[in-house]
């Protein structure tokens, strides 16, 4: 016979003593829901403190397996946006809107895309993270130009936003703090894979930032956090349905992550590829991928535009290096340059049928273009270029992958790794278009 579910207690009277985080534990354990008061008080008193690291791993273990419904969700969102400031955008003579990326290997489209959005007439208050894993962070990857800077105050974050309409830098210790506790935590404790803290956390950040408008881009496949579709379906309606609820016009583009997107794969040489898409050059996949997201964002931005002419006749360009300048970069400056190169080898002749992204981001990983712990410095110059795509003939000893290092021992080392990340085959794969499908309000 079933346990009964316990029912939620009474608000704690006034004077009294607050719940008992441990009760609390045990209610989501069994399956009951929290209410607001609980979940607000849960929150508040562990960035207090009263509440201890132990019982809060508790609790989130409690939520991998129990889950959050979407009436805890919204709360538990609203309690992390409410934990800290919120930017106030409001000054912006411009629609404001942004774009999320769940990740991906060679992911270097926020470099393209806030400057393309921005010359077509909105501000972009692009607020990002630095890589963890096989997965590259846009801020590392702007790093590797000279004199840039990350760290901005609000008031300078503002002014660039007004002055050039695009802005990517990192989020500011005061914006949801509680997300940046309960995300270290989920880190260490193995609680990272649950889509309600996985929502809760990129939308807290988001919906603080300020932006009216906001379009996620979450990515699936083998070098993506969600690697199953009806996992990717799930994560972006969630936060399609959180962004809603706080007021910000949000919708989500499902992208395909099986490949990486575009050539590039490491900081430095990302930035290469974005400058060349940005003068009209870039990859096929790369550019479908931004002109989709792009024409997304200006939808709900109300503006219409031609981002494919933007990007083809230098407004975009223009816009990028005016941003990097305003933050401290030199546009013009040579990209540093790795001591080190080596190529992979085609075995055989044949169609290139498939490249593992994950294998081809944990390569750049180990090569120095990643971090493990998030204290961990990164290689400006380390990472892999895909000198062949699929769908492409090869031909056999044809250099199929270039890896790029520090250290020529571990650029060897790494070669000899990369044997199982493609695929050669008597005949062409079936092309598929990058971008899946649409969910939105």
């Amino acid at each position: 016979m079933a346990e009964p579910v316990p029912s939620a207690p009474a608000a704690p009277a006034a004077g009294r003593a607050a719940y008992a985080a441990v009760d609390l534990i045990r209610a989501k354990r069994d399956g009951r829901v929290l209410t607001a008061s609980e979940i607000r008080w849960l929150i508040g008193a562990y960035l207090s403190g009263e509440v201890a690291e132990e019982q809060m791993s508790a609790m989130l273990m409690a939520i991998y397996f129990r889950g959050l419904e979407a009436g805890e969700l919204r709360t538990w969102t609203s309690a992390m946006v409410d934990s800290g400031e919120r930017l106030d955008l409001s000054g912006s003579s411009r629609p404001t809107v942004d774009k999320h990326s769940t990740g991906g290997v060679g992911d270097k489209v926020s470099l393209i895309l806030a400057p393309l959005v921005a010359a077509c007439g909105a501000a972009v208050p692009q607020l990002s993270g630095r890589g963890l894993g096989h997965t590259g962070g846009t801020l590392d990857k702007l790093e590797s130009i000279p004199g840039w800077q990350a760290t901005l105050p609000p008031a300078d974050m503002a002014a660039i936003l007004q002055r050039v309409g695009c802005v990517i830098c990192a989020a500011g210790p005061g914006l949801a703090p509680a997300d940046r506790r309960l995300y270290a935590l989920r880190d260490v404790t193995g609680t990272v894979e649950s889509i309600p803290l996985i929502a809760s956390s990129i939308m807290s950040k988001k919906i603080a930032e300020g932006t009216a408008a906001l379009v996620l881009d979450v990515k699936v496949g083998s070098g993506a956090f969600m690697r199953d579709i009806a996992d990717a379906r799930l994560l972006a309606t969630t936060m399609v349905t959180l962004g809603s609820e706080h007021g910000v016009r949000t919708s989500a583009l499902l992208t395909r992550m099986d490949t990486p997107l575009g050539r590039a794969v490491g900081n430095a040489l990302e930035v290469e590829e974005a400058v060349a898409t940005l003068a009209g050059k870039g990859p096929p996949d790369l550019v479908e991928v931004v002109l989709a997201l792009a024409r997304e964002m200006l939808a709900l931005a109300g503006i219409t535009a031609d981002p494919a002419a933007v990007l083809t006749d230098g407004r975009a360009l223009t816009r990028y290096r005016a941003m990097i300048a305003a933050q401290g970069g030199d546009p013009d400056a040579s990209l540093p340059l790795a001591a080190h190169s080596r190529t992979v080898p085609a075995p055989a002749s044949g169609w290139l049928r498939s490249l593992d992204a994950r294998v081809v981001g944990v390569a750049a990983w180990r090569l120095g273009a990643g971090r493990a712990r998030s204290q961990d410095t990164v290689s400006p110059t380390a990472g892999v270029l895909c000198l062949a795509k699929p769908g492409e003939r090869v031909e056999a000893g044809q250099p199929l992958l270039e890896l790029h290092a520090d250290d020529d021992a571990l650029a060897a080392t790494v070669a000899g790794t990369l044997s199982g990340a493609f695929e050669i085959g008597s005949e062409p794969p079936e092309p598929v278009a990058p971008v899946i499908e649409r969910i939105g309000e």
